[in-house]
């Protein structure tokens, strides 16, 4: 829609969004109507193009394909240039034939203040019409109501933006049509199914809706002023009702004739199992939250447990290698918090890793020279599964590159992290750990290497990636490893 109006038209930006406004709640008139719906602009040259186009849910329509783009062609011109200049809805005096099917047309002027910026044309099947029920007539006349206040500018409210949450209510879940004093007039037959299951099972034609359902609805202190507002039918909005047996979703239309409301139609939706879905999906969420709580709980109490035994040990070997145990229990721990603090079971694994290269600088400074450290690029969110692979890896890398390479100086450690897509489609992650320190012991030999290294190329394996190290020129290491991620999903 945007690609036509700046293509083709002069329109201002407060036309443009009325417009927008317009077609982001206009599926209503057409569900309404039955018909096609067609918004035309007025272009530079004089002639007019088709800006957007919607299709009705409740019947149906006209176009098989979609217009939007296309010129008018001359024998509708006529009919959408005198509802324009009207401005006046203007209905054609004879059926238009398309692809067999007789087709009655209507152009309304959409009118924003006190002038037209467009024009809407309704498209009804006529071949689909029958004798109607109360039922459509009822939606006729609300649609007719919507196009007069269309082309007096009193429709679309700028007040409303049209309900967005999951469940919001559309004309074929529920129609009511309420007078000026919120009286019920008509309820389709899902309304009253909707209603009655808040618990109201008496007769809704004729009564006041809010008072109704004010018998049945909970007590909760304070009456709901915007619940009220609503169930009469005096503002734009929308709510949801909520009994002890169900959950309604209720928005509500004003109507009006130059100026002076008339009433309003209200659309009603049950939603109770959409809302026990959510509540089941938002505990299942919090109770993997709790989980992760409870292990990254369980694992700093085993790394103080082991912190304790490390105390009482003479040996100098077995006091490291339970303080290597403790470190690695707290990565994996530090993993597990981050999940505790999320929403789904992946985790912005930029954050992991920045703590490990702290804590691994902070460590390591207590008791050498000055050794700093920085993540440049970025890992992005990984699986918890992977999260926890890929922190023991690099906690691992880093820790030797500081122990290993700065044994008798300072200098700087460097986390590169890039994330790309292999040939067949796969979620790679490729990790580079660089330092500047001593370099790697002639005849090294990963696989006769100590714990730490064997740790390493045991989650790389788990990760389906490969490792190397090489030796950096003028003196330094680098370890480069590539791990296949789990898909998203």
């Amino acid at each position: 829609m945007n690609d036509v109006l700046s293509e083709h038209t002069d329109l201002d930006q407060s036309a443009w969004d009325w417009l927008h406004l317009l077609v982001s709640d206009w599926q209503l008139l057409a569900d309404l109507s039955f018909a096609d719906l067609i918004l035309w602009v007025p272009t530079r040259a004089g002639s007019w193009v088709a800006a957007a186009h919607v299709r009705p849910t409740t019947g149906v329509g006209v176009f098989v394909n979609d217009v939007v783009g296309s010129r008018i062609d001359h024998t509708r011109q006529r009919t959408v240039v005198q509802a324009y200049d009207g401005p006046q809805i203007v209905r054609s005096h004879t059926t238009t034939w398309r692809d067999e099917l007789p087709v009655r047309e209507e152009a309304i002027p959409v009118v924003q203040g006190r002038t037209a910026v467009a024009v809407l044309t309704r498209h009804t099947n006529l071949a689909s019409m029958r004798t109607p029920s109360r039922l459509e007539v009822t939606y006729l006349a609300t649609a007719d109501a919507l196009s007069r206040m269309i082309a007096s500018g009193e429709f679309p409210n700028a007040a409303a933006a049209p309900a967005s949450r999951r469940g919001a209510p559309r004309v074929g879940d529920g129609v009511l049509r309420l007078d000026a004093e919120g009286n019920v007039t008509y309820a389709s037959p899902n309304a009253v199914s909707a209603l009655h299951r808040l618990g109201h099972d008496d007769q809704l034609v004729g009564v006041r809706l809010a008072s109704a359902l004010g018998q049945v609805l909970p007590e909760r202190g304070p009456v709901d002023e915007e619940l009220m507002m609503v169930l009469t039918g005096r503002v734009p909005w929308s709510t949801e009702i909520e009994s002890r047996s169900a959950y309604v979703s209720a928005r509500s239309i004003p109507l009006s004739e130059g100026g002076r409301r008339t009433g309003a139609v209200l659309l009603v939706r049950d939603v109770s199992e959409v809302r026990r879905r959510e509540r089941e999906l938002l505990s299942k969420d919090a109770t993997i939250r709790e989980i992760h709580h409870r292990v990254k709980n369980n694992l700093q109490t085993v790394a103080a447990v082991l912190r304790l035994q490390a105390r009482r040990l003479d040996d100098p070997e077995a006091r490291a290698a339970l303080a290597g145990a403790v470190r690695r229990v707290g990565t994996i721990a530090t993993v597990h918090e981050t999940l505790s603090g999320g929403w789904d079971d992946t985790t912005p694994f930029d954050e992991i890793a920045t703590g490990a290269l702290r804590s691994a600088v902070e460590i390591s400074n207590r008791s050498q020279e000055r050794v700093s450290a920085e993540l440049t690029g970025t890992f992005g969110s990984l699986h918890a599964e992977d999260a926890t692979a890929v922190a023991m890896i690099v906690a691992e890398l880093v820790q030797n590159a500081i122990e290993h390479g700065f044994a008798t100086h300072g200098g700087q450690v460097t986390l590169n992290a890039e994330r790309k897509t292999s040939a067949a489609g796969e979620d790679l992650l490729q990790v580079t750990i660089t330092d500047d320190g001593a370099g790697l012991p002639e005849g090294f030999d990963p696989a006769r290497s100590g714990l730490g290294i064997q740790i390493v190329r045991s989650f790389v394996q788990d990760l389906r990636g490969e490792i190397s190290w090489s030796r950096v020129e003028p003196h330094g290491t680098q370890v480069r490893f590539v791990a296949r991620l789990r898909e998203e999903g």
